[in-house]
């Protein structure tokens, strides 16, 4: 067990090394930058207090379209994995297995067709442009989670709705949607870090407008300040704080949700 400890730790310590040497780099200066140590050996802030002054208008558009994307997904999902899993609607299984090549398809590929139909409806670089393109990667996903964890939903208690007089709308906001509070999160989650780190969509339909997410930031702001990786790293940092809090926060409930429907009692 001991050994299996070690292991574990020593695996955990390089999986993470460049996480360190990431928020180590933030921090170290211009001028020590060719002799960079372990530690800073003189500690700067600049780096930061450069993301502050030049990427918060980045942060500012991917926390809109990381959290429109939530939303527009579960609106889409949660009552699809519904019928999925408790209607059964006719083709249901045909849909179910549609879900899963879509989600094999490059990403790519659907950022090329979503560029052709922007151009032409002249929504390039607009934030609902990006919400939906990043909804068509998560929106896949969530509904398989939800189809396999309200499967697992106990049909006597949707029975008892119905025969208190619930219909299937009500049935499924009042019962199905509190129920599935670990797939809600675990579907939330997802969509969310695939939208805040997505970076082929928004190269794709960014159309050279001002309208950027960090990922597009980090990116321009490397080809333009190559020599500052202080300020770099610092980017960096911030921009993975929202998705390590809410990895955290939500992991247990992460846990159950993946695996709904694993396991049949």
């Amino acid at each position: 067990m001991r050994l299996r400890t070690v292991v574990g730790v020593l695996l955990t310590a390089i999986m993470l090394f460049p996480v360190y040497w990431m928020v180590n780099v933030s921090l170290t200066q211009d001028r020590d930058m060719r002799r960079a140590t372990l530690f800073p050996v003189h500690p700067t802030l600049d780096g930061y207090r450069a993301v502050l002054e030049q990427q918060l208008p980045y942060l500012g558009t991917s926390l809109l379209v990381a959290l429109g994307t939530v939303a527009f997904t579960v609106l889409l999902a949660a009552p699809a994995g519904y019928s999925l899993a408790k209607l059964r609607p006719r083709g249901g299984g045909a849909l179910g297995f549609a879900f899963l090549i879509a989600q094999m398809i490059p990403g790519i590929i659907m950022a090329m067709g979503f560029y052709a139909i922007y151009l032409n409806l002249g929504v390039l670089n607009s934030w609902p442009g990006l919400i939906l393109a990043d909804s068509t990667i998560a929106v896949p996903f969530a509904v398989l989670v939800f189809t396999a964890f309200m499967a697992a939903i106990p049909d006597e208690l949707l029975q008892a709705a119905k025969t208190d007089g619930a219909g299937a709308l009500r049935t499924f906001t009042a019962i199905v949607l509190p129920v599935s509070r670990n797939a809600v999160v675990t579907v939330s989650l997802f969509a969310f870090l695939w939208a805040w780190s997505d970076f082929v969509f928004a190269s794709t339909l960014d159309g050279g407008g001002a309208l950027r997410p960090i990922t597009l930031g980090i990116y321009r702001y490397i080809g333009n300040n190559n020599q500052e990786w202080n300020a770099i790293m610092a980017t960096a940092v911030v921009a993975s704080i929202p998705a390590t809090v809410l990895l955290v926060a939500a992991q247990r409930f992460v846990a159950t949700g993946v695996t709904a429907g694993a396991v049949k009692e």
